[in-house]
């Protein structure tokens, strides 16, 4: 595991080696700034006079969600002696 931090203003991408569909990023990573982390996508293009370039987008951080139904009380009201 890494101690790693990532800098105010700065970022990293790596090559999205689980790509399964086109439109998904071929580099995925993060950036940081204004003290927030963001996640950080690149897809390798090519403009209509063939050059190649990158294309970036920078998207809030998405949480796990937590799936796990909260639990269910095992006492109604009707059971309590008060």
């Amino acid at each position: 595991m890494s101690n790693y931090e990532q800098k105010e203003g700065q970022g990293s991408l790596f090559k999205n080696e689980k790509k399964t569909a086109e439109n998904q990023p071929d580099y995925n990573g993060s950036i940081m700034q204004g003290g927030t982390l963001f996640d950080l996508a690149g897809w390798v293009k090519e403009s209509k006079t063939g050059k190649k370039f990158l294309s970036l987008k920078i998207s809030n951080r998405q949480l796990p969600t937590n799936k796990i139904a909260p639990p269910t009380p095992t006492q109604s009201s009707e059971d309590l002696p008060f």
